[in-house]
C-alpha cells in the first residue's frame, strides 16, 4: 500500500476548485506584495496532495530530481540542495506517518532482518557520539542528515521496491535526468577544449565539483549496464540504454576523475567475485592487506619516508602530468588527502571510543598535523574534510562506530551474494548483481571521499542494501510457502 488517502480519507472531487482558488489567490498575492515565491505555494500544494494519494510519486520525483539538484547557500551559513533535501524531509515524514498508521502490516523479517538491525545499530551509536561530541551542533547536524536518508532511501524504499518493476523506475527515473546533465556538462566542456583545469566549471550548477560528477555517473554505470538486460537487442529501450552507457564513458573519461576509473574496473572484477562465490574470501583478503599495509607505515615510523616535497607538490593543468604526479607523490589533491589521513590516524588514538563526534573532523584535525606532510594548500579555507569516509567514521564515532559500519558493509556484501545465488527469477537475481555492483563502486569511491550524506551518493547506498534486503525476503517467504506444500 503507498497511498495514504485511504488512511486520511481525502474528498477529490472539490480539490479541482481549491485549488484552482489557491492558483489565483498566490498569483495575487505574489504581484501585490512583490514576494513572487509566493506563486509557487500551488505547485507544493500539489506535491503534498500527489504525496497523500500516493508517495511512490514523489519518491520517484525526488530520484529524477537527484543529478538536477543545485547546492544553495543560505542566510547564517547554512546550505541546502535543492530540490532534493526538502523532498527527502517530506518523504521522511510520509515514512513515519506510514510506519505509525500501518505498523500491524510491517514484517517481523524486516525489522529484524541483519542488515536493518545493524543499520540501526549504526543510527544508534551516531547518536550516542553525538550526545558525546565535542561540537554537538555540528553532530546535531550530521546525526539528522544521516536519519532522513536512511528513513527515506532504506525504509521507504523497503516499501517502495517490493517488486522489480519499481525498481527499474528507479533506474529509469534517475538514468534520463543524469544523461541529461552529461550531455550538458559534455557540450559546456567542448567549448573550454575538454581540459583539466575547467571540469568544475563545466559541471555547474548540477554537481558541486567534478568529483560529485564522476560519482554520480559511476555509481549509476553498473545499473544501466545490468539494464540492458532488461530489453530485447535492437529494441528502443535497449538501443537507448546502449547509448546511455557510452554516453556515461565518455562522460567518466571526460571527468579526469581517477577514483572513477579505478571503480569502474572495480565493479567488472565484483561481478566475478559474486559469480564465483568469492566475496568472503576477498573481503579476508582486503583486512589483511589493508592490517599489513597500516603496519608497515606504522612500524618504526616508515610513513614518514613518504613525506611529499612542498615545492614539487603542485596543482597540475594537463591530466597527463597529474597522472604521472600521482605515483610520483608529487600531485597536490592526493598529497593533501594524505596530510589529512595521516592527522586522522593520530586523532584516532585520542579519541578511540566515541571519536570527536560526527562531522567534526575538519574542526579538531590540525592540532594532529604532521608538518613534514603539508602542503601549500592545507590551509583549507573550504572547510573539506578527511576524505576517506572510513577514516572518517573511525576518527568521528571511534573504533566501535568504525567496526559497526564495516560489519554494516561486510554483512550486506556477503549476504548479497548469498541472495544472489539463492534467487532462482533470473529477473530479481539480475536486480541483486546490478545492487551489488553499485554498492562495490561506491565503497571503493569512499576510500577517499566522504560522500554518504550527500544527494548524489548517499541515497544509492542505502537503496542497493533495501534491494538486497527485500529480495531476501522474498526467499525466505517463497522458502517458507515451499516448506508449507
Amino acid at each position: 500500500m503507498s497511498s495514504l488517502a485511504a488512511t486520511l480519507q481525502v474528498p477529490r472531487k472539490p480539490l479541482l476548485w481549491g485549488f484552482g482558488i489557491l492558483v489565483v489567490l498566490s498569483l495575487f498575492l505574489a504581484i501585490t506584495t512583490e514576494y513572487y515565491f509566493l506563486a509557487g505555494i500551488p505547485l507544493a500544494a500539489l506535491i503534498g496532495f500527489v504525496t497523500i494519494t500516493d508517495f511512490k510519486l514523489v519518491f520517484y520525483l525526488l530520484l529524477a530530481c537527484l543529478p538536477l539538484s543545485m547546492e544553495v547557500n543560505l542566510p547564517g551559513g547554512f546550505g541546502t540542495d535543492l530540490p532534493s533535501e526538502p523532498l527527502m524531509l517530506l518523504l521522511m515524514g510520509v515514512t513515519i506517518f506510514y510506519v505509525l498508521a500501518e505498523w500491524q502490516n510491517i514484517k517481523s523479517r524486516f525489522l529484524l532482518h541483519p542488515v536493518t538491525l545493524l543499520l540501526l545499530l549504526h543510527i544508534g551509536w551516531i547518536v550516542l557520539t553525538t550526545i558525546t561530541s565535542k561540537d554537538l551542533v555540528i553532530s546535531i547536524k550530521f546525526v539528522l542528515a544521516k536519519i532522513w536518508y536512511v528513513t527515506t532511501f532504506y525504509f521507504l524504499a523497503s516499501i517502495i521496491f517490493k517488486k522489480p518493476k519499481r525498481i527499474k523506475r528507479m533506474v529509469w527515473a534517475v538514468t534520463i535526468p543524469m544523461v541529461f546533465t552529461i550531455l550538458v556538462i559534455l557540450f559546456k566542456h567542448a567549448g573550454y577544449g575538454f581540459s583539466f583545469v575547467s571540469i568544475n566549471k563545466a559541471v555547474s550548477p548540477f554537481y558541486r565539483n567534478h568529483v560529485s560528477y564522476a560519482c554520480l555517473v559511476a555509481l549509476m554505470f553498473p545499473m544501466v549496464w545490468m539494464a540492458t538486460g532488461w530489453y530485447k537487442r535492437w529494441s528502443w529501450k535497449w538501443m537507448f540504454l546502449v547509448l546511455v552507457v557510452l554516453i556515461s564513458l565518455v562522460g567518466i573519461y571526460f571527468s579526469y576523475t581517477r577514483a572513477a576509473y579505478v571503480t569502474i574496473f572495480m565493479a567488472l572484477g565484483g561481478y566475478f567475485i559474486i559469480k564465483w562465490r568469492l566475496v568472503r574470501y576477498t573481503l579476508l583478503a582486503a583486512i589483511i592487506a589493508v592490517s599489513a599495509l597500516v603496519g608497515y607505515l606504522a612500524y618504526n615510523n616508515n610513513y614518514l619516508d613518504y613525506a611529499p616535497n612542498y615545492n614539487k607538490t603542485i596543482t597540475h593543468k594537463n591530466f597527463d602530468n597529474l597522472l604521472e604526479a600521482t605515483y610520483k607523490g608529487e600531485d597536490i589533491s592526493t598529497m593533501e588527502r594524505v596530510y589529512r589521513w595521516v592527522a586522522a590516524f593520530y586523532m584516532s588514538k585520542e579519541a578511540r571510543l566515541t571519536g570527536y563526534g560526527p562531522g567534526n573532523f575538519v574542526n579538531f584535525y590540525k592540532p594532529y598535523a604532521v608538518t613534514s606532510f603539508i602542503t601549500y594548500v592545507s590551509d583549507n579555507p573550504e572547510r573539506s574534510g578527511v576524505h576517506c569516509y572510513y577514516l572518517m567514521t573511525l576518527v568521528e564515532q571511534g573504533l566501535p562506530g568504525f567496526l559497526i559500519f564495516i560489519l554494516l558493509l561486510f554483512a550486506v556484501f556477503i549476504k548479497g551474494e548469498n541472495v544472489y545465488h539463492s534467487t532462482s527469477n533470473k529477473e530479481r537475481q539480475n536486480l541483486v548483481m546490478m545492487a551489488l555492483l553499485s554498492l562495490i563502486t561506491m565503497s571503493g569511491l569512499l576510500l577517499i571521499n566522504d560522500m554518504v550524506e550527500t544527494d548524489k551518493l548517499g541515497p544509492f547506498f542505502f537503496m542497493t542494501f533495501a534491494i538486497i534486503v527485500n529480495q531476501d525476503i522474498q526467499n525466505k517467504n517463497q522458502a517458507s510457502k515451499t516448506e508449507d506444500l
